[in-house]
């Protein structure tokens, strides 16, 4: 293990693999500075027989962790968005870890959880492998986002008050203000904050959920595909102002023909 890291050290590829093409110190994963006091700050193991079944342990050791490997997944899905964990690349967890300042661990945990998502699969011995995706998976995830998003915003905007969608204006100004300094993942996260906003209107958790799934994974960049331009994530976020415009004058034909043409769109 620490051959593997110390080859890792050494190469030049962000978050690579020990196995394979390894990370370099100018590629720095971007986490929140408190994963780190977050796993370093563990609490000592009790003394054998110091708790009863009347007397549970205190909880805080399960919420650091838990609160660990969410934000490790945070920003391994902010990296996959990014395109900074290339689609077809293998990356360990402890060489993540390292770069994470935390144990393999949680890194591991949150690959796990990536890998049930469908971004990344598991490569027996060696970590993980980001997922090659192509044009036709993308152009299936449209179909399927709209099969599911149209039939509910065309009923949404038959019933709700234009207040309603008066009130979800700040939202669509977020995706525009993350469009506007071309911050892709800043984009990523408040174009989702903006479609669940309109499906919670309907009520529906699960709608939500799902949803939200299918759209997070359209958000993932295709192999070799050029990264989003500026002009391309502007227009975009034009589009949620627009459907925002259809939904308060009722204009259900408009309506289905935005979201429609949204979901072909740069990050849709």
């Amino acid at each position: 293990m620490e051959q593997g890291r110390a080859r890792g050290a050494a190469a030049a590829r962000p978050y690579a693999s020990s196995y394979e093409s390894s990370y370099g110190p100018e590629a720095q994963v971007r986490v929140p500075e408190q994963v780190r006091s977050a796993e370093q700050a563990g609490v000592p193991e009790p003394a054998r027989g110091e708790h009863t079944h009347s007397e549970p342990p205190a909880p805080r050791v399960a919420v650091q962790r838990h609160s660990v490997r969410g934000q490790i997944l945070e920003a391994l899905r902010t990296a996959l968005v990014t395109g900074e964990l290339a689609p077809g690349e293998i990356y360990s967890a402890p060489a993540l870890g390292e770069r994470f300042g935390v144990s393999a661990t949680p890194v591991r945990e949150a690959m796990q959880q990536l890998s049930l998502e469908g971004a990344v699969e598991v490569v027996p011995n060696r970590g993980f492998r980001v997922v090659e995706r192509d044009a036709r998976e993308l152009s299936e995830l449209a179909e399927v986002r709209a099969l599911i998003e149209v039939p509910v915003m065309l009923r949404l905007a038959r019933t709700v008050p234009a207040a309603r969608w008066t009130e979800l204006r700040p939202l669509a100004d977020a995706t525009a203000a993350a469009a506007a300094t071309g911050d892709r993942a800043g984009y990523a996260e408040s174009d989702r904050a903006f479609h669940r906003a309109v499906l919670s209107l309907a009520g529906n958790a699960q709608l939500v959920a799902v949803a939200d799934d299918l759209h997070r994974r359209s958000q993932w960049p295709l192999m070799s595909a050029p990264a989003t331009r500026r002009a391309q994530l502007a227009a975009d976020a034009a589009e949620h102002s627009a459907l925002l415009e259809a939904l308060i004058a009722q204009d259900l034909m408009v309506v289905q023909t935005l979201v429609r043409e949204h979901f072909t769109g740069a990050d849709g």
